[in-house]
């Protein structure tokens, strides 16, 4: 079963409740999402720890429940 933005969005937002999430379903098919997130954890760290911190707040889901995240991620300006 796919997951909804809806549910995507609310597990980033518990990890990281300063997050600005924008999610897009990419193909219509509740499969293959991209998601753009801003967030003041994210400052002085590289893209795979940002990338990282996104999937441990996803708690397993990705590769099952979510087939294809494609992510942006980057801390706030002036953070």
């Amino acid at each position: 079963m796919a997951m909804q933005i809806e549910d995507i969005e609310r597990l980033i937002k518990e990890a990281l409740p300063d997050a600005k999430v924008t999610i897009e379903d990419l193909r219509g098919d509740g499969d293959h999402y991209a998601a753009q997130v801003v967030s003041a954890a994210f400052k002085g760290k590289t893209r795979v720890q940002q990338h990282q911190i996104v999937y441990d707040a996803l708690r397993g889901k990705m590769g099952g429940e979510l087939h294809a995240l494609a992510l942006q991620t980057t801390a706030p300006e002036g953070a």
